[in-house]
């Protein structure tokens, strides 16, 4: 009943109240940085989506030969975990009033996101140097494309949590400032799903072949 009420109000008559004054309008209650957040995870989704996409569908051609495994990664992806945690410590701790304990998680999220940046160069470093590496092979080639785009995703993070660490260690500290790490805390949380997916995918090599095209519609 209630949603028939809804959907047959009229809004011009709804923003008076039974007396005859002007009601105040309502509001949206959700932050506007917190819309285009997922917005741009929304964005993100899809274009990650169809590169996977386009790497199931290139496995298929007969010249494909898997990316030679990098034991590094593994380094590098529990970084991510690890600066995955402290956000969200930060948040906890902001949320809590704790604010020391907060400035200290969003300082060792800082730490090992450069940390996994750095790492992954060093794995492209690693992967040049070896004597099977040729930049002609595509799973290569998709290699240092989908790297580069997550590191470009996680590097976009960073300045955002540079500006964001900065408002924390303001006083009096800002109510937006928990906000903003509590949004880079979502933000990071992606990342890392989205990079444990990619870390799957490229460390397994063609293992993974047949589940791949499954959930691509391929097969």
């Amino acid at each position: 009943m209630n949603i028939f009420r809804q959907l047959t109000e009229k809004p011009w008559e709804a923003a008076h109240g039974p007396d005859g004054v002007l009601a105040r309008p309502r509001r949206f209650d959700v932050p506007a940085a917190t819309v285009a957040l997922r917005v741009f995870l929304c964005v993100v989704t899809v274009l990650f989506s169809l590169m996977l996409v386009a790497y199931a569908e290139r496995m298929l051609y007969e010249d494909w030969r898997p990316t030679p495994r990098q034991w590094l990664l593994w380094f590098n992806t529990s970084f991510l975990v690890f600066s995955s945690i402290a956000l969200q410590w930060a948040s906890v701790s902001l949320r809590r009033g704790r604010v020391s304990d907060a400035r200290d998680g969003l300082v060792l999220a800082g730490i090992f996101a450069v940390a996994f940046l750095i790492g992954q160069l060093w794995a492209w470093r690693q992967l040049s140097a070896m004597i099977l590496f040729d930049i002609t092979n595509p799973a290569i080639a998709f290699f240092f494309m989908i790297t580069a785009l997550h590191g470009l995703h996680q590097l976009g993070g960073l300045v955002a949590w540079g500006r964001t660490t900065a408002e924390v260690w303001r006083e009096p500290l800002p109510e937006r400032a928990a906000l903003h790490v509590r949004l880079c805390a979502t933000y990071w949380h992606f990342l890392l799903g989205l990079w444990l997916v990619l870390f799957t995918l490229l460390f397994s090599g063609n293992d993974n072949l047949t589940w791949l095209l499954v959930i691509c519609g391929l097969r």
